[in-house]
Order: C-alpha cells, then structure tokens, then sequence
C-alpha cells in the first residue's frame, strides 16, 4: 500500500467523515443510497469504483462498490452483500458501514477497521472489497415509503390468479399496516398488558375475537369468500430462493420464481460474480434474529468437508465474539422443516459453485434484548413465540424503542369487509430492522468481525530470484513462490473440484535476445496450502503438535539463454483466484 502523509491521510479521513448520508442511524431510500455511494466514488476515485451490475424493472440500478488500491486490478476479494430481502433495511446499512470503514482503511490504515490486530490489518491491505447495498431496491422502496409487506419485488407477474390480497393503504394516511375485524372465530385478541398488541386466543380468553389481515384488498372478491393472508399473496418471488444451485420449482418452494434467475436482479448478481473467481468470501446480509447462518444447508455437518467444518468453526468462534451472534449449521439449526431443506439459496450459490467462504448474517438480535433463551434449533425461535414472549415484545417497543411497533387502532369502513380497525403493527423499525438508536452499534459489530474474515485471504510472495550463471551466455534461474495468507489458493478444501478454482501458474515472457527453453516458458505449481488450520481440526493438539511439510511453498527453475544485459524475462506467477505477481530479470 502507498502511504499517504499523515496530514494528508488526515484530510481524506475528515473528508469522508462530511460524505455520511446517515446510515449508520437511519435507513436511506434510493436517492439518499445512490447519493452515497456517488459522492465516496468522486471523492476517492484511487480506491472507488462504483459501477451498476444491472437494472430492475422499476429503472434503479444495482450500485456496487469496488474498494482498494488499484480497484481494477485482480486479486483476492470480499464480497457483501444487504437488503435482497425488501423489509430487511438493516442490511444496506452495514453493507455501507463496512464499505465506509474499507475506504477508510485505505485512506490511512488507522482509519478503519481499528480494532483488527497489527499483523491481520497487514494481511488486509491488498485484499478487495466489492459491496452492493441493496440488491432489491425496487422492494425496499415500496417498504420504506408505504410500510407494506414485500419480500423481494413488488411485482406479481403470474398468470390465472385466484382471489388474494393486494396490501395497499386503503384509509390514506400513507402506511399500509394491518386490519383487525371481529369475529367470534377469530383467532386473536388484544393484550390487557399491551395495548394495541394482538395475541394468539386461548382457551380461557373471553373476547372479543379478532381476524387479522393486511391492511388492503382483495383482488377478485366473490363479495363472500375472503382468502387466508400469504406473505407472497402479491409479489411472488423470493430472491433467495431464485438462484441455480439446487433450485426448485414454486410448487416445491414458495417464492423460487418461474425458474432459475428468473428476476433480474438474481441474474445480475449471477452474471457478475461467475466473471470474478477472486470472490474467496462472501456475506449476505439479513435480518433478523442476531445468529450467522452457514453451510451446509442441504446437509449435516457429518457429510461437511472436515477443513471446511474446521475453518467455519474458527469464522464463528470469532464472529460470535466480536457481535453476541452464534454461527449455526444452516440444515441442522435453520430448516424450517427438520429435514427439508431450502433451495434456490444465493449463500448455497456462493459456497457449492463459486466456492467462496459463504454465509448469511441475520442481524438484529431481538430474541436476546427481550430476554428470550435461545432455542435448541435457533430457527424454532421464530415460530415458537407465546404469549409470554409477545408481551415481552411489546413492554420493549414502549420502554427501548419509542412504540414504533405496536401501533393504535383506528376505525375504518373498509369497502369490502365493512367495519375494520387499521393500525396494529409497524414492524419495520424494531421488529424488522433494529431502532436507529442500535443501528450504528450493529454495524460496527459486524464490520470489525468481517474483517477478521477478509484478513485471511490468500496471499502470493516471489522469492528473490535466485541467478546462477552457467556459461555460454546459459544462466539457471530458480523463483521460490509462497502463500503467506491463512487461506490455501484454493480456498476452501470443497472448492478443489471446481473449473475456475486452478492451481498457481508460472508464465514466462522474454524481451530483446534472452530466449528460455519451451518447456520452461510455462509452469503449474499446483495449489499452496495457508497457514491456518480452523478451529478443532486435530493439528493443535498437544500431545502431537505437528506441522505439515513446505506445502506452502513451490519452486521452479529455468534455464534462460541471451547475451549479457542483451535482454530480459518477466516471471508471472498466480491464478485467477489469487491474482499475479510479477519479477523481471535482465539477462
């Protein structure tokens, strides 16, 4: 990394400081995003590069960040990625946080990333960073400015649709939130503890009975029959659960999309990343529930590759320490259904067929602020919520988080349900997304724990070469190239089998006279092991402490021909994975 004087470091730091649009503390719509990530790539165009990867139908653009020295260059990268999912803001926030602490990193090394040790801060400088905020704009969007339910897109392009419900601000006052209607089989009723909050109905409970819908319409009313409420009633995809690998039809999994990359914003990010094997980790961020969420998704951590298993270990161990969040097996914790696991999934994607070291954050962690024990399966915590836990919930919206939340009920004459109340829930800020006062601490968290992440990279160093000459205008030349990251070149162990996963090359060029034999003008050294083992992988036990051999490490020797100082060689040595290194020698 060139450094910059500290004066001058100083002035870029202050600089960045006046771009923040706010979202550390707020969660900004598309203009605001867009003007953020505009204003760091003017600013900075040495380590910025903004590009848009595709358009949605609703003409936004996917913004991604690349960020470093040198941005076009290839070599070792992270990605981050927030907000495919419309309602989980959170996510485009610490997508920005960490976008922000990587360029201030690379204005001055002390400027980001603080709390990283010496030697990992080292590690991280020739690392990249490709950030895309929000990945569903279209959708967070119609959540930001309406309030309404959106899981991805808002957009329902199916055909031959039954009656279902639109979710639209039917009583004008700009928020689409829920509707209650009495009925004497209905399944809620208030809470005496919590106004306003609506509880499952129990056997004892006398009254009156609520059914609850979205706040809207029903499309295709018979003016009798009223359909159940689906969260995908009236934008039917799910963006994860569009992606190719293990991908399944709609009739096997709700919101999979007519097919694999049916949605232009999957397809982008498909077509971008399969053109940059450097991709070696990968974040996608989520909210909520305060957990990390890993491979294998479709399998027990028994059928787990070991040194994979041992490096997520190691990832978790960390990351739980640095933001509260356990790391749990995605099939083993986060089946919905013991057994069944979901498909369609980008982390799955990103893991089996770009062999990155992939994994979801689901930030914000509710269950722990309002007291609740975690569950044995974490998944079991969204759906095992009684009526002690929603009370909960609710006392801490009114004590910690300005009653954003539980909202009051207004009276309503609905044009096709008659009298209604409107109000209820407005999950966005507290139940969705974390208050803005939590909102910063969030992103620090996660942004210090990625980086560890980002510090393991891969990283080639070429030996001086080694000259000796041999007469005859002959000299041998022996180059002794080194991985010196915590990762092997390969990445993880599971990813060997893959095309774009090669081994270390040597190619060699000539200039002026100097000529090297054909069969030492290209070279494979094969992969080169890291340093780092994981956590629990059997190396560190005391009672045989081993280390493995130099196979970290290759060696390759040619023999180049030329007069003296007539000409010049040029060793390029790397892979599409890990970037290259060049050395140039005169003859």
């Amino acid at each position: 990394m060139t450094a910059l004087s500290n004066s001058d470091a100083r002035t870029r730091l202050a600089t960045l400081a006046t771009l923040a649009r706010g979202f550390r503390a707020d969660y900004l719509d598309y203009d605001a995003l867009t003007g953020q990530v505009k204003a760091w790539a003017e600013a900075f165009p040495d380590v910025v590069r903004l590009t848009s990867i595709g358009q949605t139908p609703e003409r936004r653009e996917l913004w991604l960040l690349t960020i470093g020295r040198e941005p076009e260059r290839a070599r070792p990268t992270v990605w981050v990625d927030g907000n495919m999912h419309a309602s989980e803001l959170a996510g485009s926030s610490m997508a920005l946080a960490m976008a922000e602490d990587a360029i201030a990193f690379h204005l001055d090394p002390n400027g980001g990333f603080r709390d990283l040790p010496a030697p990992a801060a080292r590690a991280l400088e020739d690392v990249l960073w490709m950030v895309l905020p929000r990945m569903s704009p279209d959708g967070a969007e119609a959540v930001l400015k309406t309030g309404r339910y959106v899981r991805s897109t808002p957009r329902d392009d199916r055909p031959g649709r039954a009656a279902r419900w639109l979710s639209e601000d039917v009583d004008g006052d700009g928020l689409a939130l829920l509707m209650r209607a009495r009925d004497p089989g209905g399944e809620y009723v208030e809470s005496a503890e919590v106004p306003g909050l609506m509880l499952p109905r129990l056997i004892e409970d006398e009254g009156p009975f609520y059914k609850l819908y979205p706040e809207g319409r029903v499309d295709a009313f018979d003016g009798h029959t009223i359909p159940s409420p689906h969260f995908l009633s009236d934008n039917h995809s799910d963006l994860n659960r569009n992606f190719p690998w293990s991908w399944a039809p709609p009739h096997e999994q709700a919101g999979a999309g007519a097919f694999p990359l049916s949605e232009p914003e999957a397809r982008a990010v498909v077509e971008f990343t399969s053109k940059h094997p450097e991709i070696f980790a990968w974040l996608n961020g989520h909210t909520f529930g305060g957990v990390f969420i890993r491979p294998l998704g479709h399998l027990p951590d028994t059928k787990m590759n070991e040194q994979d298993l041992a490096l997520f270990r190691q990832i978790g161990a960390w990351s739980e320490a640095l933001t509260g969040y356990p790391m749990v097996s995605g099939f083993e914790e986060f089946t919905y259904e013991p057994d069944k696991p979901l498909h369609g999934d980008l982390t799955d994607y990103a893991f089996h067929q770009r062999g990155a070291i992939a994994y979801v954050v689901e930030l914000w962690d509710l269950f722990t602020r309002i007291g609740m024990p975690r569950k044995k399966r974490f998944v079991l915590a969204y759906s095992e919520l009684g009526r002690p836990e929603m009370i909960a919930l609710g006392k801490w919206d009114a004590e910690h988080n300005a009653g954003r939340v539980v909202r009051p009920w207004r009276p309503f004459e609905h044009p096709q349900l008659g009298p209604v109340e409107i109000g209820g829930v407005d999950p966005r800020v507290g139940l969705w997304n974390p208050p803005y006062e939590l909102l910063a601490e969030v992103c620090e968290r996660q942004s210090a724990a990625f980086a560890r992440v980002a510090s393991l990279a891969p990283r080639l160093e070429l030996d001086p070469p080694e000259v000796e000459r041999l007469g005859d205008g002959v000299a041998r030349v022996t180059l002794t190239v080194r991985n010196v990251g915590y990762l092997p070149t390969n990445v993880l162990a599971s990813a060997l089998a893959l095309e774009h996963a090669e081994p270390v090359r040597v190619t060699v060029t000539t200039e002026g006279s100097a000529t090297v034999d054909a069969d030492g003008a290209f070279a494979t050294l094969g992969h080169l092991d890291g340093w780092g083992r994981g956590l629990y992988d059997g190396s560190g036990a005391l009672y045989f402490q081993r280390s493995r051999g130099n196979t970290g490490q290759a060696r390759v020797r040619l023999l180049v021909r030329g007069a003296p100082g007539a000409g010049a060689i040029t060793l390029r040595v790397g892979s599409c994975r890990v970037g290259h290194r060049e050395v140039r020698l005169t003859t």
